[in-house]
């Protein structure tokens, strides 16, 4: 039993080809692009985050001994609302140096873990790639022989094109052929 395709149109087995090729290169620019930011992102980690938190603590180290030295000096005045005040401003101080002890801690973490975190994702990206690199072109190329097969054999084929309707024996063509009358 032979396979038959039934092919309508060269041009649209063309389009789809274009149309695949356009896909594997904004494919290819999307996994490049993802792995630059997963690049991007390791080193935003590990040098820019990390720096940061730790400028922030030893700033708000000192925005902390500053509101404790107000207090004291507070203190020996004897005013005892400006006390509050200014025991309220230790309070914050306090408050935001453990924000930003906990925030590097959670970059500390994030620099430990990142790798097993984004590994796997990178790996069945590099598994897009390479199909993206091999299978793909592959494909492309199948398309234009294939276009090229079909090219030339619709050259070849005769421009008046048989039937594709079986015949009818001679008695049915009899019987079409004759009206039928209406019975009375």
């Amino acid at each position: 039993m032979s396979i038959q395709a039934k092919v309508t149109s060269i041009e649209a087995l063309e389009l789809f080809r274009s149309n695949l090729i356009l896909f594997l290169n904004k494919a290819r620019r999307a996994v490049d692009d993802v792995g630059d930011e997963v690049r991007r992102t390791r080193s935003w980690l590990q040098t820019d985050r990390r720096m940061f938190w730790e400028h922030e603590i030893r700033r708000r180290i000192k925005m902390l001994d500053q509101a404790q030295q107000e207090l004291m000096t507070v203190r020996m005045s004897g005013h005892q609302e400006a006390v509050l005040v200014r025991q309220a401003a230790v309070h914050k101080a306090e408050r935001g140096l453990r924000d930003a002890e906990e925030r590097l801690r959670r970059v500390k973490q994030w620099n430990r873990d990142y790798d097993s975190v984004a590994d796997p994702a990178v790996k069945r990206l590099e598994g897009l790639r390479q199909h993206l690199d091999l299978d793909l072109p592959k494909a492309v190329a199948f398309l234009a022989n294939a276009q090229k097969a079909l090219e030339a054999y619709s050259e070849e084929m005769p421009t008046a094109a048989p039937s594709l309707v079986p015949s009818r024996p001679a008695d049915e063509s009899a019987e079409a052929a004759t009206p039928e009358t209406p019975s009375a």
